[in-house]
Parts: structure tokens; sequence; C-alpha cells
């Protein structure tokens, strides 16, 4: 009977916001607690959960999940101390194990460590040895580091983006532990680093160039032989030694192949990457082109200020540019902001409030604007992910009319990849005349298949795709698009379990 331990860690941050994760900023959740929240919702956990009770007579040591809330600023050291040191402790105090199922983001970064997800992974071996497997599941926008592929058998990621494949990441991650702990293979791992950051459309996998990668990925997965494959394109705003985008093949047992194959990968990722980059309409513009427009829904994408992606989620520059340009129409607008949210609960439902929203975190960018409105609706910010169906926390919020805009403020940032915040709140984005979009990108459904403009806005933020004007100071370089002339050399890293064998592959 296989004895199957399951973990949690999950978090991306943008280290260019100034306002810092802690500890409170988690959902922790303990022992068979992980279980019955994960069996509910469709994310990765509750994929590998599906793939594990289906199988005979398996076992699982449920031990510690942390999961941030939304993505964030850098984690700060004592937040992060304190839920290693409880992870660690879980893992110590759980009985023997024949294999672990950890699920972790990859984009993780803290004050003073740049590559958590490779120390919990470091720590974790010196409790259990180097005999017992371990799988890890990733987002495509993790950082893939050397530390992390050391002390794992095996990466499964993300193929997905918009992500719609939480749950099956994860079924496949727990299928190849099963098959390790079984003894049917033996994973040997190929990675190649690329030196590029990228945005834009031609990342979504349904329609974009990347699908060259990341189809080729898929095709190794299900071809004999074939144990995982992926192309990570990581996540620019984590801005650590190790940003950078990875290409990553896992055989069994076949280190030429998984060489060549990862090679491939990037090589395809490569030749498309200089049109991974976004075209942006200025704030001026993006106002002017709302104004005119005359029917249907202008969606403002702010990615400058998406809290998915670790911004703080407080930017009224978009509502500045409406107000600015004279627009007389009705627009939806998510703001956080604690103190606004305070206002509108001392006011209470029907009532007047005169507060100001806007720039309560990342100072820096932006400033309070004083606004006049009547409070819609309160509420304490529980809802449901239209995604994954994932119970997520806003804190306390407040919907404010003022004059045709109506803003959804929250007291903390929340996800904003789908409509769950503006639906849970009365307010459907399909009877506004304009709706801010802080995400760089969702399901088509969700928005773009019925906008009647869809605008990628050049606003501030931390999340910018104006990549730089960032400001990066730690990813080596030369990187694209940050330097002019970045090359790329193919360099093949080889790991094997409890070993590190690095090849070079030139051209």
């Amino acid at each position: 009977m296989p004895r199957i331990l399951i973990a949690e860690c999950k978090q991306e941050v943008s280290t260019f916001n100034p306002v810092l994760s802690g500890y409170e900023d988690f959902t922790i959740r303990r022992g068979a607690e992980i279980l019955q929240y994960h069996r509910t919702v469709r994310s990765e956990v509750g994929g590998a959960l599906s793939v594990f009770d289906a199988a005979a007579g398996v076992e699982l040591v449920p031990t510690y999940s942390a999961h941030f809330i939304t993505s964030g600023g850098t984690l700060a050291d004592g937040a992060f101390a304190r839920i290693a040191r409880e992870l660690l402790v879980s893992v110590r105090e759980a009985p023997a194990v024949d294999g672990v199922y950890f699920s972790l983001h990859g984009a993780m970064a803290t004050e003073s460590e740049g590559d958590p997800e490779g120390f919990l992974l470091a720590e974790l071996r010196k409790i259990l040895g180097e005999r017992v497997p371990i799988v890890i599941s990733l987002d495509l926008h993790g950082i893939l580091t050397d530390r992390m592929l050391e002390h794992s058998d095996a990466a499964v990621a993300f193929h997905t983006y918009p992500h719609v494949d939480f749950f099956g990441t994860g079924a496949r991650a727990a299928r190849l532990l099963l098959r390790i702990v079984a003894g049917e293979v033996k994973p040997v791992t190929a990675k190649v680093t690329v030196p590029a950051l990228v945005r834009g459309d031609e990342l979504i996998t349904e329609t974009g160039s990347i699908r060259h990668a990341v189809n080729a990925a898929k095709a190794i997965e299900a071809s004999a032989g074939g144990l995982s494959a992926a192309m990570m394109w990581g996540n620019p705003f984590t801005d650590v030694p190790a940003l950078a985008s990875n290409s990553f093949v896992v055989t069994d047992n076949d280190p030429a192949r998984a060489e060549r194959e990862a090679v491939r990968i990037a090589n395809l990722f490569w030749e498309h990457h200089e049109k991974m980059q976004v075209p942006l309409t200025g704030l001026a513009d993006a106002a002017r082109i709302t104004k005119e427009n005359t029917s249907g829904t202008v969606v403002l994408v702010d990615a400058a200020d998406a809290t998915s992606s670790g911004a703080s989620g407080d930017s009224n520059a978009i509502l500045r540019a409406l107000l600015d340009a004279g627009f007389a129409g009705t627009a939806l607008i998510p703001i956080v902001d604690p103190g606004a949210v305070a206002a509108a609960f001392a006011a209470g439902v029907g009532n007047a409030v005169k507060t100001t929203v806007g720039g309560a975190l990342d100072r820096g960018r932006f400033t309070p604007l004083m606004i006049e409105g009547r409070v819609r609706m309160l509420s304490d910010g529980w809802f449901h992910s239209e995604t994954t169906h994932e119970l997520w926390q806003a804190g306390r919020t407040a919907v404010v009319q003022s004059g045709g805009f109506t803003l959804v403020l929250t007291s903390r940032a929340v996800s904003l990849y789908d409509r769950a915040l503006f639906l849970a709140h009365g307010c459907d984005p399909r009877h506004f005349g304009a709706v801010v979009v802080k995400s760089p990108h969702c399901e088509p459904q969700m928005f773009k298949a019925w906008a009647a403009r869809y605008v990628d806005v050049d606003a501030p933020g931390s999340t910018s795709a104006n990549l730089r004007s960032l400001g990066h100071t730690k990813c080596a370089r030369p990187i694209f698009p940050l330097d002019a002339g970045a090359e790329f050399p193919p360099q093949v890293k080889l790991f094997t379990r409890g070993a590190q064998h690095p090849r070079l592959l030139g051209r």
C-alpha cells in the first residue's frame, strides 16, 4: 500500500510591488482539512487527489498547505520563516511515506531568498532522505531553478494560458508519482534556459505562437517514454537571479532524448520570442476610444495593476483618465482601498459617502482621488472563483456609485482573471459602457469574446507589460527585451535523482 504525502506552498509575487506580503495573506490548512477542501475545487491538489482516490490501496498523508489568497508583493522574511517552519514540522511529524506530491507555483520570492521553493525542497530532502520520490507541480509562470530540480524527481507544469488546466496538471503529477513509486519509470530531466521575458497575446496557448512550443511539449508527454514536458516563461515581475524562461523535458531514463527535446522546445519558443510583446495604448488615447464608443462595452485592460500577477490593485489611473476626458458613460472599476471601504461601511447602504479612492498602497505610483458617491452594496468579500470554484476572500467590500462610475472597492487584493468579484457583487460587466479588467489575459468568454473594443492600456503599475519601465536589477543580463541583442546559444542541464550533470550544447 503506497503512502503518499501531500503538501502545498503557493505564491506568485511582483518584487516591484512596494507592499510586502505577510503570513496573514495566506490561507493555511492542515491535515484532513486539506483533503476536505481540495476534493471540492478544481485545483492542482484537487486533480492529484482525484487520481490518488481512484488508485487501489493509496494511503494519503496530508500535512500542510499555505495558499496565498492572491499574488502580491515580496514575501516578508519572517512570514516565510514561519510558513517554512510549520510545513517542515508537519512533514517531520508525518509517518514514513513512499512518495510526495508537492504543489508549488514557482514565482515566490522573499526579502532575502530568491528561490524559496528550492529552499523548501532542499529542506524536505534533509527530512525524507534521497530515496523518497518527490513530484512537484508548477505554474508555467514559475521560475524553474536548478535547486528545485536537484531536490525533486520530476516536475509537471501547466500547458494552458489563460490557465484552465489546474486540475489536469495535478492529475498528471499524481499519475507520474505513482509510476515512480511503483518502479515503472526512472525520470531524468533536461532543462534549457532562454534569456527572454515575454508578455502578450502570442502567449495565449490556443492561438498564439507559443502554441508551437507548448504543443511539442504535450506531444512528448503523450509519447512512449515521455514523462513530462513544458515551456515555462516565468513571471517577469519576480526579479530574482534565476528569472528567465525555461523549457524542460522529463523522460524515462533517456537523457539523450531529454536533452534533444528540451533544446527543440526552447528553439520553438525563441523562434517567435520577438513577437511576444504587448502593443499598448496610452491612457489618454484609451480614454478617448472609450468616450467615442457608441455601442457595447469597451474593455480596458489594466495589466499593470494585475493582482493575479502580484500588483497592489489600488490603481486609479484609468478612472482619472476617464474623468479627465469627460467620459459621461457608465464604467465598472475594481480598486483595492481599505480606507474607502471603511468609509462606505460607516456611511451604510443607500447613503452618500465622500472618500478618496486609490493610491492607498502603491503610493509611489498612485495618488488618492477624492470622489462623492452613494453606497450600493456592502459585503464580507467572500465569493467563489468562476474558474476553479475556489473560495476567494477580498476582505470587506463595498460597491460605490459615483456618477456613471461603479467602483467595486475591496479591502485586500483578490484575483481578477475572471468575473467572479463583479458578479458576486451584483455587477454584470456586459451592462456597462466600459469595464476595467486588472488581468493581462482571461478566458475569452469572460470579456474579450463579447467586448466592442478590447484595449491594452499603458498605465503605471508594478506588473506593467512595458517591462523596461520596471527597473530589473537582479536577473541575469543581457535578456530580451530589457537589452538589445540578447542571444540564445542553447545550453542544457541534465538532472537525475541526487545528482546534477550539466552539459553544454552549442550551435
